[in-house]
């Protein structure tokens, strides 16, 4: 229990620190033999700050409550 407190301790912090990225996609549009014509599409993906901290504390909750063996 502990260890995946820690887990979410460390993507809380990375989500409240890095809000989103891009990843591209390439897309064939037309093809006539040696003659190729592609196009590159942006795919962005962001989330909100609040949701890496509601990871931060759920994962600060899970070490502090969590039983010592």
């Amino acid at each position: 229990m502990k260890n995946i407190g820690i887990v979410l301790i460390v993507i809380g912090a990375i989500m409240m620190a890095i809000t989103g990225f891009n990843f591209v996609t390439k897309k064939k549009v037309v093809d006539l033999g040696k003659v190729e014509i592609s196009k590159s599409e942006n795919h962005p993906v962001q989330w909100s700050p609040i949701l890496g901290g509601v990871l931060l504390v759920a994962g600060v909750a899970m070490v502090f409550t969590a039983k010592k063996s």
